[in-house]
């Protein structure tokens, strides 16, 4: 890895943690494309749990899961930090928001509202209305310096 990760993956992750699911899709595609190997299956990893959570807006539980499910064997082997993400923490929130919907009924999808909270002290949790909330966990921002 390089010790900097492009200004449009920071981008991509304001975009997840404002709620901004597909636009955030489509800023990891444009990079995820021509970055090399190893980069790129964070940027598909964090992509396709993005996606997921569109599905899940969408009440689609099957496409939900399944694309949570690769996504997190995709981002797996950059744990415990990479980039700047925490990703053992995005990982066990992810995880859990899984189990969650894997012990529901595609009735029950409509249910599960998400929604973000900037500064809350975990990435994911379950608030007093009982929303989940779902962050991608910032370490420090690494970006390339611009000679």
């Amino acid at each position: 890895m390089t010790d900097q990760l492009p200004e449009a993956f920071w981008q991509a992750i304001e975009q997840f943690n404002q709620g901004e699911f597909y636009t955030c899709h489509d800023t990891l595609e444009a990079i995820w494309m021509e970055a090399p190997t190893f980069e790129k299956n964070f940027y598909q990893g964090i992509l396709q749990v993005a996606v997921a959570i569109y599905h899940l807006g969408n009440r689609n539980l099957r496409g939900a899961v399944i694309l949570l499910g690769e996504g997190l064997n995709r981002l797996r082997k950059y744990q415990p930090e990479y980039g700047g993400i925490e990703v053992d923490r995005f990982i066990n929130d992810s995880t859990n928001l899984l189990t969650t919907l894997q012990q529901m009924g595609a009735e029950e999808v409509g249910n599960v509202m998400l929604c973000q909270s900037l500064g809350k002290a975990s990435s994911s949790t379950t608030d007093q209305d009982g929303k989940i909330i779902l962050q991608i966990p910032i370490v420090r921002k690494l970006t390339a310096s611009v000679e």
